[in-house]
């Protein structure tokens, strides 16, 4: 492999990268502020980490070309809830410098089902 050549990603992988990066630039032409991307732990991952004035945000990007599955915050089970809120406990435990903050968790579902990617941001999802 050349020095400055990137791994290969798979399709999946790839579009979830773009998804997040959609989502960040988003989010930051918003008014947020970016602590942390792909936060993870022996607990979970969470896609962003970011504060929005005096609230803690933990944003869980989802991404949908095709309806057939459902909507992309339909694909958010109770079990990957679970591993989210286990995943941000571990983080501040881990940052106390951000226990002050109030805590959210949203949701960025993005679905590209038109041709064109439809972008939702969902405040307080869970």
């Amino acid at each position: 492999m050349k020095k400055n050549s990137k791994p290969y990603l798979p399709l999946h992988l790839q579009r979830g990268n773009n998804a997040e990066t959609l989502a960040e630039k988003y989010l930051i032409n918003r008014g947020l502020l970016v602590i942390e991307s792909n936060y993870r732990c022996k607990l979970g991952e969470i896609d962003l980490l970011m504060q929005d004035t005096d609230t803690l945000v933990f944003i869980e990007v989802r991404y949908r070309s095709n309806p057939f599955f459902g909507t992309p915050s339909e694909s958010i089970t109770p079990q990957k809830i679970q591993r989210i809120r286990k995943t941000a406990e571990y983080f501040l435990l881990t940052h106390k410098q951000y226990t002050h903050l109030f805590m959210r968790f949203d949701v960025i579902a993005i679905s590209a089902q038109t041709g064109k990617q439809e972008l939702l941001w969902i405040k307080d999802a869970f």
